[in-house]
């Protein structure tokens, strides 16, 4: 599902972007530069130990964050309650998990386990396909480039885009499923 509604996505904001920008440009890279390679051990082996090393270090934190929250909702959240928010397919409910996929999403191992006792406590498959869709489009490290890129009325514009579009498919989702 969010593999096909990322196709879709991506579709749709082309085809806005092309309307809209009416041949104007709408990204600018004036603001990136060339970052210092980290892959500069002669030994192919040592590299790849240290970007694992890397990678680790930068998403293990996350993960353990998700691991975390997923067990103190799991603990002393009454399933009644997330039943109440995200339940059923309510739109409110697909409206409350994509907008707390925004501040809420950290990285994609450290949500699933949320959203797995979230599911399991109630919450529809349309939300929880609004919340994956609209959590990693708004993760602070995309944010940060994107407001570089896009400037602030494009980057409004993105953000909007992706709340609406997340709520729309996980009302479809929860008509379908």
């Amino acid at each position: 599902m969010r593999i096909v509604s990322c196709f879709f996505c991506g579709i749709a904001a082309g085809l806005l972007i092309r309307l809209a920008g009416r041949g104007k440009p709408f990204f600018n890279f004036s603001g990136f530069e060339e970052g210092q390679s980290h892959d500069t051990h002669p030994n192919p082996f040592v590299r790849l130990l240290r970007n694992i090393g890397r990678n680790i270090r930068i998403t293990g934190p996350y993960f353990l964050l998700g691991i975390l929250l997923s067990a103190l909702f799991q603990r002393y959240v009454p399933q009644d309650l997330m039943t109440d928010l995200f339940g059923g397919n309510e739109a409110f409910g697909v409206l409350m998990a994509a907008t707390i996929g925004v501040p809420l999403y950290a990285c994609g191992g450290g949500t699933i386990p949320l959203l797995q006792s979230w599911l399991l406590d109630g919450m529809s498959m349309g939300s929880a396909g609004a919340f994956m869709i609209t959590g990693p489009s708004t993760k602070i490290t995309n944010l940060g480039a994107l407001k570089i890129v896009l400037g602030l009325r494009h980057f409004l514009l993105y953000l909007a885009f992706v709340m609406v579009y997340s709520f729309v498919t996980g009302l479809i989702v929860n008509l379908l499923v």
